[in-house]
C-alpha cells in the first residue's frame, strides 16, 4: 500500500510525474472511477476471477487517486480515509465489536440504518430517509435503492398481489395515454417511468436485482439475435431481404435449439 501511495504521489509530481495524471481533477476522473466500477462487475458475472484481481485493482486505483488531490489540497489523505472507515464499520456493527446483542437480522438492519441517520443528523445533511441516493446510479438500481429505504420504514405491500396489480395498473395507464386522439408523449414517458418504477417492485420482492436481471435479458437477447443474423447469412440472404415472419421464425428455432441444449 505504501508503494502504491508513493506511485501515485511521482504521477502526480509537477516536475517528473505523468502530464496526464499531473491534469486530472476530481471532476475529470468521476467518469473513469463509474467505467471501473462496472468493469469489476462485469468480470465478476464473467466469473474470471484473474480479470476481477485486476479490475479491483484499477478501482483501488481510483481511491488512491482521489485522496493524492485530496492531500496536495490540504482537504484530507489515504490514512484519513481509511480511518473514517475503521470507524463506522466499528460502529455499526457494535454486535460484532462491541457485544452488544440484537434479536434477529431486522433488528440489526434497524440498528444500521439508526446510525445512519444520527450520521446525517450530525452532519447537518438532509434528514429524508431518501437522502444521500446518488443520481448517478443507473435508474433501475437507484429505483430499487429507494424502495428498499422506503420498506425499511413501513412503506411497503406485505404480498406479492398488491404488487402485481400495480405492475397491471401502470401497463394500463401507458395504454390510456397511448390510444388518446392525440397522444402526448411527455404523458405517455411518464406513464412508462411508473411502469418501469413498478416492475422494479415486481423484482425487489421477488428477490431479483432489477439492474442484474436486465443485464441478463440483454446478454440473452443478443446471444440469440446474433444467431438470427448467422443464420441469415447462411441462407446467403441479409437481415433487411427479410419479412418480420421470416425473422420471427428464424428467432423460435434459436429459441427451441437453445433450450434443448440447456
Amino acid at each position: 500500500m505504501a508503494q502504491l501511495l508513493e506511485i501515485m504521489a511521482t504521477l502526480r509530481d509537477p516536475q517528473k510525474g505523468c502530464p496526464w495524471d499531473i491534469k486530472q481533477t476530481f471532476d475529470s476522473i468521476v467518469p473513469y472511477t463509474i467505467e471501473e466500477a462496472y468493469e469489476v462487475a462485469d468480470a465478476i458475472h464473467q466469473q474470471d476471477w484473474q480479470d476481477v484481481k485486476g479490475e479491483l485493482g484499477d478501482l483501488l486505483f481510483q481511491v488512491v487517486f482521489y485522496c493524492q488531490m485530496a492531500k496536495e489540497q490540504g482537504l484530507f489523505d489515504f490514512d484519513d480515509v481509511v480511518a473514517g472507515l475503521n470507524e463506522k464499520l466499528t460502529r455499526r456493527h457494535p454486535h460484532v465489536f462491541d457485544e452488544q446483542e440484537f434479536s434477529d437480522e431486522a433488528a440489526i438492519n434497524a440498528n444500521w440504518e439508526a446510525e445512519k441517520a444520527k450520521e446525517r443528523e450530525q452532519k447537518g445533511q438532509d434528514p429524508s430517509v431518501l437522502a444521500n441516493i446518488p443520481l448517478a446510479l443507473p435508474a433501475l438500481s437507484r429505483a430499487e435503492k429507494i424502495q428498499r429505504r422506503c420498506a425499511k420504514h413501513g412503506f411497503d405491500w406485505d404480498t406479492l398481489g398488491p404488487v402485481v396489480d400495480k405492475v397491471r395498473e401502470e401497463i394500463d395507464e401507458v395504454m390510456d395515454e397511448v390510444v388518446q386522439i392525440a397522444p402526448d408523449q411527455t404523458k405517455i414517458a411518464e406513464e412508462v417511468g411508473d411502469l418501469l418504477f413498478a416492475t422494479v417492485n415486481l423484482s425487489r420482492h421477488l428477490e431479483v436485482n432489477p439492474e442484474q436481471a436486465l443485464q441478463q435479458a440483454n446478454k440473452k437477447f443478443e446471444r440469440r439475435f446474433r444467431q438470427v443474423e448467422e443464420n441469415v447469412l447462411e441462407q446467403s440472404l441479409r437481415l433487411e431481404e427479410c419479412s418480420l415472419a421470416q425473422l420471427d421464425a428464424i428467432w423460435d428455432q434459436v429459441k427451441q435449439r437453445e433450450k434443448a441444449n440447456q
